[in-house]
């Protein structure tokens, strides 16, 4: 039988379970699965020593065994977070055999807290990083491992202190996570003979991973928690600044509505008696008169459309006469700026039911933008035709303007989105284009821009018949 493995049918027997167990335990203990193996001699017989190396076949299987109990209650979900403490640490006293231990965590960056402890007095009792006479802080300060042998004879136990235990041996280690304590382990009071040795700070060594994982994951929790709760305060906060500017802008659009009706009506009996050579000074003023009238209706038509407040009052009507209806509100601005505007509407064109007064915005909208970003002596055309092959009707604005990015396509029609930097008298604040999209999209229809920069742009929606 030379070379062979031969295991001991003494008074107990090593079952096929005990070595995969032994074969597990070498992985977590280097050298724990030589405890189960005896190198038989030339003559067949067991070397000496099977005694011992079967206790510590047996202190593998029960730290093995600690192990999946401690697994077990870091994945059971009905325990709260001290509840697994309390739990686990109850597995280690067990596993080491003593009566007394606790488990502090650090909290606040420098208070050592008890969160589970074998004498339920001291929960929650702190100690802070600094405190010379506690045994806890010097371990998590020097983050590493303390055995006193003798706490008779240490200073930071007073007579009162050393009451409490039934043993002289203590044993303190830290429990790491990337060069950082994260918390702090305490044993005392050996079961049996013997008082706490050296050695146990090995087998206490085992434990800190296992702990440390319930850390992390509790600190982790601890971390979503709080921004979670700063995220719902930021956006509570949001929430109502939004609110409040909300009611401002209600406020001062319908305070600007009364100002600008007057200034319009008072402009347009000024029309009929103005001379001719200031005639252009009148219509510069009707068309900045227009020009906040539709911002105004902009923006309370974008709040009663973003709160699902404004419906589409829909009415049949002739696309042409509409879009000649557009043409003499905007001929003034273009004349102004010396710019062509060209209706081109397809013949035959059928009906469509629609609300008349948004989809005239609509188009002034686009026509103004347009003019904005036309350099004189240029041209704008502007109409209406079917879409092929679709029961819509498509209505545009093309321009000889400088032009849109490709990139910009999809975010022109945003709130509060230029399409340039430009600043001119028609160019607006950038809801003209939020508007038009809102509008239209209430009518169920699609809004859209072709363009190259230097060629101009084509502005362009669809609404089913």
């Amino acid at each position: 039988m030379n070379g062979e493995l031969i295991f001991l049918r003494e008074t107990r027997l090593v079952t096929v379970q005990q070595r995969r167990f032994a074969a597990a335990a070498d992985a977590v203990l280097p050298g724990s699965y030589d405890c189960c193996r005896l190198i038989s001699n030339g003559k067949g017989t067991a070397v000496k020593g099977g005694q011992k190396e079967m206790r510590d076949l047996e202190l593998a299987n029960r730290l093995l065994d600690s192990f999946s109990q401690i697994a077990g209650v870091i994945n059971t979900r009905h325990l709260d977070y001290n509840a697994r403490l309390g739990r686990i640490l109850e597995v280690i006293l067990e596993y080491l055999r003593v009566e007394q231990g606790s488990l502090m965590v650090l909290e606040r960056k420098k208070y050592l807290v008890v969160r589970a402890a074998s004498r339920a007095e001291i929960l929650g009792h702190e100690q802070t990083l600094d405190d010379a006479r506690s045994v806890a802080s010097w371990v998590a300060r020097h983050q590493e491992p303390l055995f006193i042998k003798d706490i008779s004879t240490d200073k930071r136990f007073d007579r009162m202190c050393r009451s409490s235990y039934k043993r002289n041996s203590l044993l303190s280690m830290p429990i790491l996570h990337k060069g950082k304590v994260l918390g702090v382990i305490n044993v005392t009071d050996k079961i049996g003979d013997r008082d706490l040795l050296k050695e146990d700070i090995t087998r206490l060594f085992d434990f800190s991973s296992v702990i440390l994982s319930l850390l992390v994951q509790e600190n982790l929790q601890q971390d979503l928690r709080r921004q979670q709760r700063i995220l719902q305060e930021r956006n509570l906060e949001l929430r109502h600044q939004e609110t409040l500017r909300a009611e401002l802008s209600r406020m001062l659009i319908h305070d600007l509505k009364g100002p600008l009706s007057e200034v319009v009506a008072n402009l347009d009996i000024l029309s009929y008696t103005v001379s001719e050579e200031n005639r252009e000074f009148l219509e510069s003023a009707q068309m900045g008169c227009d020009r906040a009238v539709r911002m105004v209706s902009n923006l309370v038509s974008i709040g009663k459309i973003e709160d699902g407040k404004l419906a589409p009052i829909k009415e049949v009507v002739e696309p042409g006469p509409m879009l000649a209806e557009c043409l003499s509100s905007i001929k003034g601005m273009a004349r102004i700026k010396a710019v062509e505007l060209i209706l081109e509407v397809e013949a035959d064109l059928p009906q469509i039911a629609l609300d008349r007064i948004l989809i005239l915005r609509v188009l002034q909208n686009l026509l103004t933008n347009a003019l904005g970003y036309c350099a004189s002596n240029t041209t704008i055309r502007f109409g209406c035709r079917r879409v092929p092959g679709k029961k819509r009707l498509e209505f545009y604005v093309q321009d000889q303007g400088p032009g849109i990015p490709a990139s910009k396509y999809r975010t022109i029609f945003e709130k509060y989105a230029r399409i340039s930097d430009k600043q001119d008298a028609l160019v607006g604040t950038g809801l003209g284009l939020y508007f038009c999209r809102l509008a239209v999209e209430i009518h169920r229809g699609r809004i859209g821009v072709e363009s190259e920069p230097g060629q101009g742009s084509r502005f362009y929606f669809s609404l089913p018949l």
